[in-house]
């Protein structure tokens, strides 16, 4: 055996056993729940509506970071300002701090007695246990998957592109949408599939500051506590399944862009 064949050898085991630690789980909740009460839950009168408000909120917080977040990522990725390196620092913030703690600061800052929550109660607009709620906790945690890729994106080019063009008479916004935005696109649908992912998954936050209208993981928590592990099983296991669907459509929408950088 040659020598060079040992390290090879080595890093493979490695990687085998770290596959099997992430994947077996994971699979083993899917092919282990009892068939019936997997059907059981698919007919639960509370799971199906917890699965839709999650991708509607999902989907809310990911809206509002594509419209907040990408004009953000393009300011970082062009432009050098006073405060850019503390920006960048601080969106990453709700990644490094444990989720429950990001929804207790939510909460103190919408609740009545500081200022934010004041202004809003004099809106008369509703957000703790509300569909807003999970919305504004779920944007809080995972608009950092968002922002990041479209950071990423935006730097995936030649920024000589939209000097040219702004050289040949296109204007800031002409050139934002038609060069800048269609060669970053598939990186921006990416890191918004990542976002909605994460928001799914969310917890933390969420319960603290909207246990109710439960999301399918707030259920899932709530069934384990109530139930047991036997009935918590299948929601959970459809939880899973769900993120394995987005799972596969961001792997894809990497190998697309990846693809699309090689033309």
């Amino acid at each position: 055996m040659h020598r060079y064949h040992i390290p090879i050898i080595i890093l493979a085991v490695l990687a085998g056993i770290l596959a099997v630690v992430l994947i077996f789980p994971v699979i083993n909740i899917i092919i282990t729940s009892d068939p019936g009460l997997l059907l059981a839950a698919i007919r639960d009168k509370e799971v199906f509506p917890s699965i839709t408000l999650t991708l509607e909120c999902a989907g809310y917080a990911t809206l509002l970071a594509l419209v907040f977040g990408v004009p953000l990522a393009y300011l970082l990725a062009r432009f050098s300002f006073w405060g850019k390196s503390f920006i960048e620092a601080a969106i990453n913030i709700p990644i490094i701090i444990p989720h429950a703690a990001a929804g207790i600061a939510l909460l103190t800052v919408l609740s009545h007695g500081f200022v934010v929550g004041d202004i809003v109660k004099m809106t008369n607009v509703q957000i703790i246990d509300t569909k807003l709620g999970i919305t504004i906790a779920m944007f809080f945690v995972s608009s950092p998957f968002l922002i990041n890729n479209a950071i990423i994106a935006f730097n995936s080019f030649d920024a000589k592109l939209e000097k040219t063009a702004r050289t040949l008479g296109a204007g800031f916004w002409r050139t934002f949408f038609a060069i800048s935005l269609p060669l970053s696109f598939r990186g921006i649908i990416k890191g918004a599939l990542m976002m909605w992912g994460r928001g799914i998954s969310e917890f933390g936050a969420v319960v603290i500051l909207a246990y109710h209208p439960m999301i399918t993981s707030t259920l899932i928590f709530e069934r384990f506590e109530s139930y047991g592990l036997k009935h918590s099983k299948p929601v959970a296991a459809l939880l899973i399944l769900l993120c394995l669907v987005f799972f596969s459509f961001i792997i894809y929408a990497g190998n697309s862009h990846a693809r699309h950088k090689e033309y």
